[in-house]
Parts: structure tokens; C-alpha cells; sequence
């Protein structure tokens, strides 16, 4: 009688493994895609302005240093004069307008800066610089002269260029919009991207639209973290968001502190301000100086002269290079003594995180390796950009130029998921209006394109 052969356990028949389970973040990945794709198509243009002009005033501090080298620098002297007679100088040059503030030599072979506001044909938020050789007296040039980093005409055209296009107030949207949308590009692009399949990943050995999405995928994840910091600092001296962040630091006793500028009630009115224009009130800049430098106020300083007869001389470090020298001292005229002090150690939380990150962005944190850093980040997100349009372009079939995302990916995603993201994008769209907004609008747009398609029995949906 025969048998059939037993099988053993190698040799028997696997069943198949079970598909791995979806997770239940998944339904969200079309619905991320759809809006990562759409906001790439219509905010990528004020983004690659955004960038462009970025790089170029992340480089216009070495070339600043380069064009204005004869108004900067000075061959070293033996002693430099008090700073008295370099303001003297300066004034006897440039008799127009009033002192505003003055910054002595910050070092060895650098010149002094005399600011001069209410100067004719200068900006009322610009000052005229008047450069003196703090060794000689000698005034090297005048320059206009622009913001707490004291940019010179030429970072200072880049510098509206970036901020506002040199349109004024309502070119700030331009930049307040791009960088409301900056990180939620960003953060979606890091989502979709971790989302796929590690082998959907792979640059090397692609090709067509693979291999540009690959490139475009790869070097957004390394660069997403510079993109989402570039944003959430660029939206703290925005218009409107930056506004809704200075009310919510002031409610939450975040506020950056500033020293009080209010002269001792015994002298106030004795010494301080006149109506001549210069910065010589009371005892005089050179003892001014004195007492601030005897508080520990390092170089480089600057002195702000007393506003009226009943205020103060503000002695404050303007060090914006790690580490920072922030503190600031208010000095009466009358007598000489420092009447309050205020320490960047002593700010609150938020304000030096404020401070650092404004700083960071504007590539004076770190100086020349900040500023190269920032020029990379430019680059990577023109190339971004560069790269996400020649994916639309590579999705088009025949004469068309690129198929868009199917419509519903919404309806996919389970009430429980849907309700807390509509309720975090409400709440981020209160606060930065310049991302709610257009999401209403978009959200509109849509539906009725939607609708006028369903009427023509021609809706795609997502699968």
C-alpha cells in the first residue's frame, strides 16, 4: 500500500503575509498632498522673490564692507581724541539737522559714526552718518543710514527690496504672505515625504519624474528646519501676525524691557537738552561715556542724547554677534550718575528668543558663517521651487501642462481626524491672517470649481 510522501514544515506552502496595516494618519497624506501641491503652484513665485532677495542681502554684508571700505576704516593712530571733539567735527561738517545718536570707534581702525536726524532729502526713519576718523577728526563721507544694524545705502535698498519690494506698507504683504505659507510647505513636504515607501525614496538610478521629485524630496527634508525657523522669525516684524505676536508676549509679560530714559527728579530740567542740535547736554559725551563704560559697557556702544530737558542719556551696547551685548544704561546730564540699568540677562524668555531669532535671520548672529548659511538655504529653496514646477510640468499628458491633484481627499479622512485639523487651522488662520485668508479663499475657489465640474459630469476624485 503506498503512501503519499509527508511534507515537511519547509517544504509547505507559505501563506501569504498579511499587507501591512495602513496607519490611521494615512488618510491625511492625500488631503496633505493636495494642499502642499496647490500652495507650491500659486505661493512658489512670492517665494522664489523671497529667496532671491534673501541671498542677496544675506552677501550685502561682506559687500558693504567692500563698497563703503574708504567711510569704514582708518589706518590706527596712536590715541584716539575724546569723543566730544569727533562729534564736534562731525558737526562742523554736517551742521544740518540734529544728533540722534553717536557710536564711538567699536575698534582699532574702525571709524565713529555721528547720526543725524531731520537731515533734508533723508528719510524721517533714516538718518544721515556722518564717519570720522577717531584718531585725526578728519570726516571720511557721509552715508544714509538705516535700522538698529546701521545698513548702509546699499544693504539698504536690498533689505526693502526683501521686505517690501520697495513698495512701502503694502509691500510688506508680500513678504508677511510668503512667509505665513513658508512652513506649511515645508511641514507638509516633511510629512508626504516620510510617508512613502523608503524605496520610493532613492535618487540614484531614476529617472523622468521620479528622479526630480527624488531631488526635490531629498533636499527638502534636509532643509525643512531652516525653512520652518526662517518663517516663524520672519512673521515676529510681520504686519498683522507679528502684531497678534507682540500682544500675545505683552499678555504673557514677555515684552522686550527697555531702560528708562527719565533724568532724577532733583536735576531734571538742569543741563539736558537744548534746541542747538548736537549731543553736548550737561557734563558732556566723554562723561557720559565714562560712567557707561564704568558699568561694564563694552564696545560697541551707542549714545542716544536726552530727548527733552526732563530726560536722560541711554548708553546701550548694539552687539548683535554671538555672544550678544544687549544692556543699556540711562545717565543724567546733569550729573554724570547712572540712574537706571537694565541687563540682556535680566530680559524675559521670549524676548532674548525674539532677539536671537531676529537676529539669526538677518545673519548677524553668527556672522560670516550665519551669512553663508543663509545664502545655502536661498539656494536650496530656488532649487525647490525650480524642482516642484518641473514636477507639474512632467504630470501633463499631451499638450497640457501639468494634471492637478484629484478633489475629495477631505471626504477620506475619519470626523475624528477632521474636526481637531480644522480646529488647529482655524486657530492658526485667526493668528496669521496673511495664511487664513487665502485658505478661505482656496477653500471657496475649490469648492465651485468643483461644482461647475460635477454640473459638467467631469469631478475627478481622489483614490
Amino acid at each position: 500500500m503506498s503512501t503519499a510522501p509527508s511534507t515537511t514544515t519547509a517544504e509547505a506552502p507559505q501563506e501569504p503575509a498579511p499587507a501591512p496595516s495602513p496607519s490611521r494618519w494615512a488618510p491625511l497624506r492625500p488631503l496633505v498632498l493636495r494642499l502642499h501641491f496647490y500652495a507650491g503652484v500659486f505661493v512658489a513665485p512670492f517665494l522664489l522673490v523671497a529667496a532671491t532677495t534673501g541671498f542677496l542681502y544675506a552677501g550685502a554684508f561682506q559687500a558693504e564692507r567692500i563698497v563703503y571700505a574708504h567711510e569704514l576704516t582708518v589706518s590706527v593712530g596712536d590715541r584716539e581724541l575724546p569723543i566730544s571733539q569727533q562729534v564736534t567735527a562731525a558737526r562742523k561738517a554736517h551742521p544740518e539737522g540734529a544728533v540722534s545718536a553717536v557710536r564711538p570707534s567699536p575698534k582699532a581702525g574702525a571709524t565713529t559714526r555721528v547720526m543725524l536726524s531731520g537731515v533734508k532729502g533723508i528719510a524721517a526713519d533714516h538718518t544721515l552718518a556722518v564717519f570720522v576718523d577717531p584718531y585725526t577728526g578728519k570726516v571720511r563721507g557721509a552715508l544714509e543710514q538705516y535700522g538698529s544694524t546701521g545698513a548702509l545705502p546699499l544693504r539698504t535698498w536690498i533689505d526693502e527690496l526683501h521686505r517690501d519690494l520697495q513698495l512701502g506698507e503694502t509691500g510688506r504683504l508680500y513678504s508677511e504672505f510668503a512667509a505665513s505659507w513658508l512652513w506649511v510647505i515645508s511641514g507638509g513636504g516633511l510629512v508626504l515625504w516620510f510617508s512613502r515607501r523608503r524605496a520610493l525614496r532613492k535618487v540614484r538610478g531614476t529617472s523622468g519624474r521620479r528622479r526630480t521629485l527624488g531631488l526635490h524630496g531629498t533636499v527638502g527634508v534636509w532643509t525643512a528646519v531652516g525653512f520652518i525657523f526662517l518663517s516663524a522669525t520672519g512673521l515676529t516684524w510681520s504686519t498683522y501676525a507679528g502684531a497678534n505676536i507682540d500682544e500675545l508676549r505683552t499678555s504673557l509679560g514677555q515684552s522686550t524691557p527697555a531702560v528708562s530714559a527719565a533724568a532724577s527728579g532733583e536735576h531734571a530740567g538742569h543741563g539736558g537738552a537744548t534746541a542747538t542740535g548736537d549731543a553736548q547736554h550737561g557734563v558732556g559725551l566723554d562723561k557720559i561715556l565714562a560712567a557707561a563704560r564704568a558699568e561694564g559697557l563694552g564696545n560697541p556702544v551707542e549714545i542716544v542724547p536726552p530727548a527733552d530737558a526732563n530726560s536722560a542719556y541711554v548708553v546701550r551696547q548694539v552687539q548683535r554677534s554671538w555672544p550678544e551685548k544687549q544692556d543699556a544704561v540711562a545717565v543724567d546730564p546733569a550729573t554724570g550718575k547712572v540712574t537706571d540699568e537694565l541687563r540682556f540677562a535680566d530680559y524675559p524668555l521670549l524676548a532674548k528668543l525674539t532677539r536671537w531669532g531676529i537676529d539669526l535671520h538677518t545673519g548677524v548672529l553668527f556672522g560670516l558663517v550665519n551669512q553663508i548659511a543663509l545664502m545655502l538655504l536661498a539656494l536650496s529653496l530656488i532649487l525647490l521651487i525650480v524642482w516642484g514646477y518641473r514636477m507639474w510640468w512632467q504630470r501633463g499628458r499631451g499638450s497640457s501642462f501639468g494634471r492637478p491633484i484629484p478633489r475629495g481627499a477631505w471626504a477620506q479622512v475619519p470626523p475624528l481626524l477632521l474636526v481637531p485639523c480644522l480646529a488647529v487651522i482655524a486657530v492658526l488662520g485667526y493668528f496669521v491672517p496673511l495664511l487664513g485668508i487665502p485658505l478661505v479663499a482656496f477653500i471657496a475657489v475649490d469648492v465651485a470649481l468643483g461644482e461647475v465640474s460635477h454640473r459638467q459630469g467631469r469631478r475627478t476624485y481622489a483614490k
